[in-house]
């Protein structure tokens, strides 16, 4: 039970007080990624480097509290790694969801491990890793809305 409300808290904070939830002056990568069957809209930005570092990154949009907590917590573990490491944590969240990751990913997951459990809720499963499939889409497939790396001002 206690494991339980661990859950709970820490998904409640990160929708209740999320970290990067706003807009980023010129971001290298923007996109939109909705659920439809339930509704959750994430309109994810991310701010790489020249060596393909995520600097920044932030997050707007509505939903539900797993969805919203979902896209603060991935953006917590993400900034400051490369492109490929970003890929890589993705890959272990939705092997996590899946109930296929092992201890050790899910334990390099951080906060993000808190959704583990989501696996057992096949309702929420899209709701978990709507944010990380759109970050997904950015970084692996190149697809964004709108920024780029050659008008990014910061980057």
């Amino acid at each position: 039970m206690e494991l339980k409300n661990l859950y709970r808290e820490i998904v409640n904070e990160h929708n209740l007080h999320p970290t990067h939830k706003g807009d980023m002056e010129s971001p290298s990568m923007i996109l939109n990624g909705v659920n439809p069957s339930c509704g959750d809209d994430i309109y994810l930005q991310l701010k790489l480097d020249e060596n393909d570092i995520v600097t920044d990154g932030c997050f707007n949009g509505s939903g539900c509290a797993i969805s919203q907590a979902s896209a603060d917590m991935m953006l917590d573990l993400i900034i400051g790694s490369t492109k490929e490491e970003a890929l890589a944590y993705a890959e272990k969240f939705m092997n996590m969801v899946r109930s296929t990751a092992t201890p050790e990913e899910i334990e390099s997951l951080d906060e993000a491990a808190s959704l583990e459990d989501i696996s057992h809720m096949p309702a929420r499963v899209k709701c978990a890793t709507l944010g990380w499939k759109t970050m997904q889409r950015m970084l692996r497939d190149g697809e964004s809305e709108g920024g780029s790396r050659q008008s990014c001002g910061g980057c």
